[in-house]
């Protein structure tokens, strides 16, 4: 038994680029930053992680139309690598071919009626939010506190 499974949570650092295999097969592809922030010598240090993303039917679509440079997202799939020959030299490439996406920061959404977030998957249909679809929520808590 073998996994493959990747979960990011970045932004994105440039705006989709999207085209079509087939007349009805579109693809999305993109960067997404990563950052870590540690200590070293007393000093804080961030570093940045760059990540390829692709994204096949409809969540391509969903790219196209609501992903923007800088939006926040929360992306799962899977790492793959492939080599291509450019002028005479073989390219590897890594990336991540994403088959679930939570848009964190959509501004689309929030001026909409509906401001949940939606999480979208590989088939492009809208569900709910990762957080109501837990399985917990938060407890209704009464208290005389005057304020």
């Amino acid at each position: 038994m073998s996994v493959n499974k990747v979960i990011l949570v970045g932004n994105v650092g440039r705006d989709p680029e999207v085209k079509y295999v087939d007349q009805d097969v579109p693809y999305a592809r993109f960067t997404l930053a990563t950052s870590e922030t540690f200590k070293k010598n007393g000093e804080k240090v961030e570093t940045t992680e760059w990540h390829n993303i692709v994204l096949w039917r409809g969540l391509a679509k969903v790219a196209e139309q609501y992903i923007k440079k800088g939006s926040k997202l929360y992306v799962e799939g899977k790492i793959t690598h492939r080599q291509y020959e450019q002028d005479g030299v073989t390219k590897y490439f890594t990336e991540i071919v994403g088959n679930n996406m939570v848009m964190l920061d959509s501004k689309s959404y929030n001026e909409s009626k509906d401001s949940a977030q939606p999480n979208f998957n590989d088939g492009g249909n809208t569900s709910k939010p990762v957080s109501e679809t837990s399985g917990f929520s938060e407890p209704e808590v009464e208290d005389d506190l005057p304020f």
